[in-house]
């Protein structure tokens, strides 16, 4: 048989001369179809594992990221525990100053009065004292 009426039955010769069925231009393009396609594919999993190691990055840093919002939540609220505190404290020694002012206020009068209360017993003792 030549390569001719193998060819019309589909068969062909290989290089080696072994007989194919397929067209040792389709055979080489299959070849070089399935390399490309071991590279792709060992291409596509250096990429997945570089997206790996790229999401672990990530979540490590979602997680610090976290952790901080976490630590800035409770700053902020003792802060504004401290400025209640403080509040608290302010109102209570306004309080206070307010009830020493009303306390010194009734002893200024309290004063004012036993002052008054004296010179009038001096006033009394020197009358008597003169009447004698």
């Amino acid at each position: 048989m030549t390569e001719a009426s193998l060819a019309t039955a589909g068969l062909h010769l290989d290089d080696l001369n072994k007989i194919r069925v397929l067209q040792p231009e389709t055979a080489q393009e299959t070849i070089e179809l399935k390399e490309e396609c071991r590279e792709f594919i060992d291409k596509i999993a250096q990429f997945q594992g570089i997206v790996n190691s790229f999401i672990e990055m990530v979540e490590g840093l979602s997680h610090e990221v976290e952790r901080e919002k976490l630590k800035a939540i409770g700053a902020r609220n003792l802060l504004k525990s401290i400025a209640k505190q403080r509040e608290a404290q302010q109102q209570q020694l306004h309080a206070l100053v307010t009830e020493k002012l009303t306390q010194l206020e009734r002893l200024r009068i309290q004063q004012d009065a036993l002052l008054r209360v004296e010179a009038e017993q001096v006033d009394f003792i020197d009358q008597f004292v003169l009447q004698r």
